[in-house]
């Protein structure tokens, strides 16, 4: 009996982005706005699900992690079978969710993550993850990052500190990327002033500028963005090793996020989302 062969990665086969993360009925936020971001990078989506969620653009009302024995299921049967190109990894809600999915990452170090790290969505009163989840998200899962994308309330989380300026958002972005992660995306979005990223990978670090949108309120916007970055990567098959294409998919992410949010989609309720 013939064995199966690995997943290949040729002209041929569609550039592929798997994303892990939850699943939020109105659309607006999880592995939806996953795909929306993938199409829109050249990639086509694939998903495991991380969280049952009741949401809307209201906000989160209730998340329900998938046993964990389901999720690394699902991740092996994808990874095996399907020529992965990059994986954006979102929303987890267990320390037992964490050791999995870094469990299959370990396993496929040379497929590209973006990992980006939602403890407590924007709007709506649940969490999303434990505080025993959070710290193994940390310890666990960060190092495994090709790329992280925080938001400022994250960033000072996972720094104890306070994370209110610029210059607050560039010394945590610099001391996060001593933590094992290749690179750092420390959000603007939480700042004052313009939407300013700082991206930070070893001892440098950049500003990302682009105009505060007055469009809002807004639903999703971070798991778009780290499925754009993704979804870019996954399109034109950069590798882990490189770090210029990294740079690239991060400034093409930082470009489309700024056209999407001067024009986002009313599908009702108080929030817009993106696609």
């Amino acid at each position: 009996m013939s064995l199966p062969q690995p997943p290949t990665h040729d002209a041929l086969v569609a550039p592929c982005l798997l994303a892990v993360g939850g699943l939020d009925p109105g659309g607006g936020a999880g592995i939806l706005a996953d795909a929306r971001a993938a199409k829109i990078a050249g990639a086509y989506a694939c998903a495991c699900v991380s969280l049952l969620t009741v949401q809307s653009t209201a906000g989160l009302v209730r998340a329900t992690p998938i046993a964990g024995r389901e999720l690394a299921r699902s991740l092996r049967e994808v990874l095996s079978q399907q020529a992965v190109d990059a994986i954006k990894v979102g929303a987890l809600g267990s320390s037992d969710q964490v050791r999995v999915v870094a469990a299959a990452l370990r396993k496929h170090r040379a497929v590209p993550v973006v990992v980006d790290t939602p403890r407590k969505p924007s709007r709506g009163g649940a969490a999303l993850i434990d505080a025993k989840g959070w710290t193994s998200l940390v310890r666990d899962l960060m190092p495994l990052s090709t790329i992280l994308t925080v938001n400022a309330d994250e960033a000072g989380w996972m720094l104890n500190c306070r994370v209110r300026t610029l210059r607050d958002a560039r010394a945590a972005a610099l001391a996060i990327a001593t933590m094992g992660t290749s690179v750092v995306v420390v959000k603007g979005g939480h700042l004052e002033g313009n939407a300013t990223d700082i991206v930070a990978f070893g001892a440098s670090s950049f500003e990302l500028v682009a105009a505060r949108a007055h469009t809002g309120p807004f639903h999703g916007t971070g798991c778009t963005f780290a499925s754009l970055i993704a979804g870019r990567i996954a399109a034109k098959r950069t590798c882990v090793a490189d770090l210029d294409g990294q740079l690239a998919a991060i400034r093409w992410a930082k470009k489309k996020m700024s056209a999407l949010v001067q024009a986002p989609l009313n599908v009702g309720g108080p929030a817009r989302v993106l696609g």
